[in-house]
């Protein structure tokens, strides 16, 4: 009975959680004039595509946790899978030794991408995975005795993650950050969203532009300084924003012609978004150097990310005569236990077919973001593909600045949230990445709550 009775006593109270957490725990993206002061939702448990908070309220999982909860949540199959692995063996240093899971995946990831990308470097998460494939080209063009090859192109409204040389390369223009990062070592192409082209042209006029913006950056720099083009296939936290057919095969061949390595940054759109294991070959027709992936590799179940890289590449570096070594790696590259996870969630993803699934669901998806467009004259823009997709609001609404429009997206989160929806409000933006399991039925009730939230808002801003 005292031992029970201590128990009781030790367990924390909401109070005590809340105050622990605002007291303690430093949030990613926290502002510094209230990070003692704001509380954060406290999601207690998950079933599928569905949240419920401590007070016991059900959310639809709008953005699928961050873009990565492909097979859903709470799955007993998983829970299995992991805690085998942790009982057999939860680490191994990869230095000095392998294990099966990672020899298992690395192969089953090279099967699974285009090409001949058959080479896995595992990382910790996007960002490292993303710092490999820069580290990679510096490497690469320091061992073909290439010293000024350094140069990263890269897009504006792209974003590739948080570590110094991943935030380096990232392009969304709002940030006001008072992190320095090496802003020697990149320069950025204007935005390829057609949402923001010129009244009058056409797709294919916005793409020769685009595509122009490539060109003329290698003129002004020279392709014997520069490195490797990063592109997201669909930039996605930049706000879903799909370039203009052709452009990706386009910007290919020239990085092919000027020897520039192209990444294709495939955090997001990789394992299932798009229907599809990556969407680099099998949507946009392209076979990259290097891919990045991450997210929806385990299904947020535990962190893992991947920089795969192509046969051609590993060849060219082994080229010059002399010993090098690869000097890149993290404690936790190959984690026995994160493999374990990433090998059960794409075989759940194989044996339910996720992704036939979200091919098929897809239309409905687009078909309902697209109506929303049609419907609410306070929004700008819809778009999407896959089970992705943006809804982006005026910019007038109430004001063109980014103050105004984080404080609108911020009104649009709670009127929706208050509704059981859970956004990823992006300034006067939201976007959606749903768990790919998600039914049409379900798809239905997240959009009808969408679409509450904006009559609300349509009333307060159009009076």
């Amino acid at each position: 009975m005292t031992e029970l009775v201590t128990a009781a006593a030790n367990t924390p109270t909401d109070t005590d959680l809340t105050e622990w957490d605002r007291d303690h725990h430093l949030h990613p993206w926290a502002s510094t004039d209230s990070w003692r002061s704001d509380d954060y939702m406290r999601v207690n448990t998950a079933r599928g595509i569905y949240l419920w908070d401590s007070t016991g309220k059900r959310f639809i999982d709008g953005p699928g946790g961050m873009w990565c909860v492909q097979i859903g949540y709470g799955r007993q199959d998983m829970a299995d899978a992991i805690a085998k692995q942790v009982m057999e063996m939860p680490y191994a240093s990869p230095w000095s030794s392998t294990s099966e899971p990672a020899a298992v995946l690395a192969r089953k990831i090279a099967e699974l991408a285009p090409g001949d990308l058959n080479n896995v470097f595992f990382t910790t998460g996007g960002s490292t995975a993303v710092d490999t494939a820069l580290r990679t080209v510096q490497f690469y063009n320091n061992r073909l005795g290439r010293p000024d090859k350094k140069l990263i192109l890269a897009r504006e409204k792209g974003y590739h993650g948080s570590t110094y040389l991943a935030s380096t390369v990232t392009g969304k223009e709002r940030f006001n950050t008072k992190f320095d990062n090496a802003s020697d070592l990149v320069r950025f192409l204007p935005d390829v969203n057609p949402y923001g082209r010129p009244e009058g042209m056409t797709l294919e006029q916005w793409c020769d532009q685009k595509v122009g913006d490539l060109e003329a950056m290698i003129e002004t720099e020279g392709a014997d300084n520069i490195g490797a083009f990063i592109a997201e296939p669909i930039l996605c936290s930049g706000g879903v924003i799909v370039p203009p057919p052709g452009y990706h095969k386009r910007t290919l061949d020239i990085c092919r012609k000027h020897d520039i390595l192209y990444i294709s940054d495939e955090v997001v759109t990789g394992f299932g978004r798009l229907g599809h294991w990556f969407a680099s070959e099998d949507v946009f027709g392209i076979v990259p150097d290097m891919i990045t992936c991450a997210k929806g590799l385990t299904s947020g179940y535990l962190p893992l990310g991947a920089c795969i890289m192509s046969d051609a590449l590993l060849k060219r570096m082994e080229a010059p005569a002399g010993e090098e070594v690869f000097y890149n790696g993290y404690t936790y590259s190959g984690h026995p236990v994160s493999c374990a996870a990433a090998l059960k969630n794409i075989e759940i993803m194989e044996n339910e077919d996720i992704l036939g699934h979200v091919l098929r669901v897809t239309p409905h998806f687009q078909a309902r973001l697209k109506q929303i467009g049609e419907d609410f004259d306070i929004v700008g823009d819809v778009r999407g593909m896959g089970l992705l997709g943006c809804i982006e609001c005026r910019p007038d609404l109430p004001q063109e600045t980014f103050d105004a429009h984080l404080k609108f997206g911020a009104r649009l989160d709670m009127v929706c949230e208050e509704m059981g929806l859970m956004l990823r409000p992006s300034g006067n933006m939201a976007v959606f990445s749903p768990p790919l399991i998600i039914t049409k039925d379900e798809i239905d009730d997240m959009f009808d709550i969408m679409e509450a939230g904006l009559k609300k808002l349509s009333a307060e801003y159009n009076g």
